[in-house]
């Protein structure tokens, strides 16, 4: 085994098998969740074998609520069960990679992946995505830790095993790729590329070999689209864009709604689900992801209010599900919500008379891509999820200028896509996957140079030349009564002043300014700054006040960048 790690860390040919390795395993994971669920379907809604639970014509009324409800108490119950067993949160792919390196617990990203495929396999509103990425991540983390990974190389193999993951849920490698390289690694870099698309491949390859690819869709599309179409594609980005916030919005409404109302916790899943399961009463299209119905009905033309319903129940159900605690994302519900919104669009771009003629599905697959690049972020990644679904690279281009222009409008308005929205609510300041763990890794305490020798505030200015005579060194740390910080004094200053009586109580800088150990290294410079000091002492705390040492703008300034050349040391594969 120690041979095996020294060729991994060593050699790249070994790093790109162990990303076709954990290709294979997400591909396995992507087909043992799909057959779980789709067993829960047909079980619990009493389904046809092969049918989709949100494509279906009608469910029994009893079952649409009844599971759901039921479900969602079982749900609860077992989330209660665990929150006493591991009090901590699951951390997904985003965050291991941004703040911790790649390490992922692979027990928590299995309860995760079986949180989730319960979650949809009772109804609710989810999308599949949030189970198949966690398990491939979950696999990457543990094998890239048992062959103890560089930081870098354990974060790319993360993004490897959802790239996997996606690109077999989906059928489409390219798509995996990048959500990989855009979602879960944060960066793209022709280092990372080939081993991202290594498992990407394997994971396709691997669901296709077992039988559960993912059809393309099946939609009519124009051959070519005109240049004077591109305005209206670029409007219904924008649109599309103000969609996506709103159902964020909607899904943080209605979580802080159900904390601010009391209900425990473990019992939220099931109000959610009657919700979800009244929904589904009204149209089978609120439960579930809405992935089969999406297939089935993409190309079907609906009246204008008939498919303005539907959108509108099916963001409904999806901000309860989530909201109310169910496991899962909005990937693939908001492929679905994207597709409705796409031809209530087309309704209403059917009455514009200075634009071209257009084809309900071509808005249909706009709208769907856009939505989604609005909510889950990832342009690229939904560019190439239209090529490979579609197989039309007119529209693709249309695609991409819609998603460009649906990312810009949420950049601009709200800042924050689904995943890192729920890190900000919690507090984390997580933008992208970018690694910003060795920020906070790099504090103050690992910094900082410790205080040997200290002063007393009392003591006078001539006593203190003489002890520490001119140019011996450039600051003096002091103290005053039971050794609590009082200040910095400079030894030059010392023998400027004169006069008798004078104490270092007199020439004291700094004096509120001080830093503590837990500081990160920003924290640490933005002190500096407010301070406009070049060193400061550090303490253990700001009631205690006990110094434990000293820390110089200068080589705080020195590690910052040394760290920041490193990483970019590593995208560049230098």
């Amino acid at each position: 085994m120690q041979t095996l790690r020294a060729l991994v860390r060593a050699d790249e040919m070994w790093l790109a098998l162990l990303s076709g390795i954990v290709g294979i395993f997400g591909g396995l994971g992507v087909v043992v969740i799909n057959a779980v669920t789709l067993l829960m379907h047909q079980r619990l809604f009493d389904l046809a074998p092969g049918q989709g639970l949100s494509e279906s014509a009608s469910i029994n009324p009893l079952r649409a609520f009844g599971v759901p409800v039921l479900g969602g108490a079982v749900l609860g119950v077992s989330m209660w069960a665990l929150s006493r067993l591991r009090p901590h949160n699951l951390v997904d792919p985003v965050e291991a990679n941004a703040l911790y390196g790649g390490r992922l617990s692979l027990w928590d990203s299995i309860v995760v992946a079986v949180q989730t495929a319960w979650s949809n396999g009772v109804g609710a509103s989810v999308g599949m995505e949030a189970g198949y990425a966690q398990f491939g991540a979950g696999v990457a983390s543990w094998l890239g830790q048992r062959f103890r990974l560089r930081r870098s190389d354990l974060r790319v193999l993360v993004g490897a095993g959802t790239a996997a993951a996606i690109g077999g849920a989906f059928n489409a490698p390219l798509c995996g790729a990048f959500y990989g390289i855009e979602l879960i690694i944060g960066v793209y870099s022709i280092t990372t590329l080939p081993f991202v698309v290594i498992a990407a491949l394997a994971g396709t390859l691997t669901v296709e070999a077992l039988g559960a690819g993912t059809p393309p869709l099946h939609v009519t599309l124009p051959s070519m689209v005109p240049s004077a179409t591109y305005i209206i594609v670029l409007l219904e980005g924008v649109a599309s864009g103000l969609v996506g916030i709103a159902i964020m919005r909607g899904v943080t409404m209605i979580e802080a709604g159900f904390r601010r109302s009391g209900i425990p916790f473990w019992a939220r899943p099931a109000l959610g689900g009657a919700v979800v399961g009244l929904l589904g009463c009204l149209s089978p299209k609120a439960l579930s992801s809405g992935h089969s119905a999406l297939h089935a009905n993409l190309n079907v033309v609906y009246p204008f209010l008939v498919v303005l319903g539907i959108m509108l129940i099916k963001s409904v159900a999806s901000a309860f599900s989530i909201g109310s605690g169910f496991r899962g994302g909005l990937f693939f519900a908001s492929l679905f919500l994207g597709a409705m919104f796409g031809k209530v669009f087309a309704g209403l771009a059917g009455v514009l008379p200075f634009f071209p003629h257009m084809p309900t599905g071509f808005y249909a697959v706009i709208g769907m891509s856009a939505v989604a690049t609005a909510i889950v972020g990832g342009p690229m990644t939904m560019t190439f999820l239209a090529l490979e679904s579609t197989r039309s690279f007119g529209v693709t281009i249309s695609v991409l200028a819609a998603s460009i222009a649906a990312t810009i409008t949420v950049r601009r308005l709200f800042g924050y896509s689904f995943a890192t929205w729920r890190f900000h609510l919690r507090g984390e300041q997580i933008r992208s996957a970018v690694d910003i763990g060795w920020v906070k890794a790099l504090t103050v305490e690992r910094m900082m140079r410790r205080a040997t020798v200290t002063v007393h505030s009392a003591m006078s200015l001539e006593a203190f030349r003489q002890e520490v005579p001119l140019g011996a060194t450039q600051r003096v740390i002091v103290t005053g009564d039971m050794a609590h910080y009082a200040g910095i004094v400079y030894p030059p200053e010392a023998f400027i002043v004169t006069g008798e009586g004078r104490r270092l109580s007199d020439i004291l800088h700094h004096e509120d300014h001080f830093l503590l150990p837990g500081m990160t290294v920003k924290e640490a410079l933005a002190a500096f700054e407010s301070a406009e000091a070049d060193a400061l002492a550090v303490l253990d705390g700001p009631e205690t006040r006990q110094v434990v040492g000293l820390l110089t703008e200068q080589y705080a300034l020195r590690r910052y960048n040394e760290e920041l050349d490193r990483r970019r040391r590593e995208l560049s594969g230098e």
